[in-house]
């Protein structure tokens, strides 16, 4: 859990630190775009790497060596003295992030077995937590008027000692099988084809989910009539409903049938999507109605992520490399979702552009529960055989 928390502290310190390097070097939307570009691009090059050290080595082995380095590589960005720099500082950060994102859920895919209930929700509710950590610090640390740069490496020094006190209770040994070399299924211990089709249902819900962190304040303000202030709120309703699902939902996650759960999730997204689409036609509490539409929608997309990494936890062998791909699919949607939403809401409306998300949600309510059941069914099945 702690280092799940930490890692969230770490992206919101680089997220919320944006806007006072931008200041700093003077680089403006465009070149902006390009350094978040870079840091997708390290992440992305850096996942598949990762997984199989985490095969090879254990998920222990790497996240002890890479959790402390790249709570440090947040010192490039830091100190970047110009954007040439700053790219390849980005990167960087990119490919370390992604690299503990991998060995983290990877990690946190062997407790899940061995605690023998579904908890993969909660350690992405604390991530969220953290997340909110390290916003604030930035935050609270601009306004008392610490530079930029300063506090960014205050926090990454501090993280990478922090991540040290809970390497020593990770979990020891592999529990998820041995490499096989069976050739009717892939080297990550799933088939191929599972793991394409439980990387799709994982981009699906980044898009998802990202078009509420994205849009939903612009959304308030451009299509339901709120002032700037108030719009605000509809990104803060969406951020605290979706920690707080994730927080409570494994609970009642584990009573229920894998398959069924993500059908179930899907469709509150879908239902979330569909008043966040009717709200601009309401004649009056258009705004209240489209709060509650994004309230549903992150209820219904917060265990969508935890519940695919859960399942290829299922595959039983070389869950790294089947995380690491499955990741860098979801990351790809990360990347190429405002690239669709973006232009489509230029060329039409926001409310229209909406439309995209909501499809995909119901990508999750209807091809979820036949891959997820595809996964745990082999799961089963060895199971059964051992």
């Amino acid at each position: 859990m702690g280092v799940f928390g930490l890692c969230g502290l770490i992206c919101a310190v680089w997220s919320a630190s944006l806007p006072s390097i931008n200041a700093r070097l003077h680089l403006g939307e465009g070149r902006i775009g390009l350094v978040l570009l870079s840091t997708a691009l390290g992440s992305m090059a850096c996942m598949p790497v990762a997984g199989r050290l985490a095969d090879a080595w254990s998920s222990r082995a790497v996240l002890r060596v890479i959790a402390p380095v790249a709570a440090l590589t947040l010192l490039g960005p830091a100190l970047a003295p110009n954007f040439p720099v700053l790219l390849v500082a980005a990167f960087v950060l990119g490919g370390a992030l992604g690299s503990l994102d991998v060995a983290m859920n990877g990690h946190a895919v062997e407790v899940e077995t061995r605690y023998g209930r579904s908890i993969m929700s909660a350690f992405h509710g604390v991530w969220s937590l953290g997340g909110v950590a390290g916003g604030l610090t930035i935050t609270i640390g601009l306004h008392l008027e610490t530079g930029g740069p300063a506090l960014m490496v205050g926090a990454g020094v501090v993280a990478a000692a922090l991540f040290l006190l809970p390497g020593k209770h990770l979990l020891t040994g592999k529990t998820q099988g041995e490499v096989t070399d069976d050739p009717v299924v892939s080297s990550a211990g799933l088939p191929t084809s599972t793991i394409m089709l439980l990387g799709l249902v994982a981009l699906a819900g980044f898009v998802s989910e990202g078009a509420g962190y994205s849009w939903a304040s612009l959304h308030a303000q451009g299509m339901l009539g709120a002032d700037p202030a108030t719009a605000s709120f509809a990104y803060t309703a969406f951020a605290a409903a979706l920690t707080v699902s994730r927080l409570t939902a494994d609970r009642i996650r584990s009573k229920v049938n894998p398959a069924s759960w993500m059908r179930y999730a899907g469709s509150v997204a879908v239902l979330g999507y569909a008043l966040v689409l009717v709200a601009p036609l309401l004649p009056g509490a258009r705004l209240a109605f489209g709060l509650v539409g994004w309230v549903v929608v992150a209820a219904g997309l917060a265990t969508v992520v935890p519940a695919i990494f859960s399942a290829v936890g299922a595959g039983g062998a070389n869950v790294g490399r089947a995380l690491s791909w499955v990741t860098t699919m979801a990351y790809a949607g990360q990347l190429g979702g405002p690239a669709v939403i973006g232009p489509l809401a230029d060329a039409t409306s926001l409310g229209t552009a909406m439309v995209v998300p909501g499809l995909l949600a119901a990508v999750i309510a209807i091809a979820g529960p036949v891959v997820v059941r595809r996964a745990t069914a082999r799961h089963l099945t060895t199971a059964g055989l051992d």
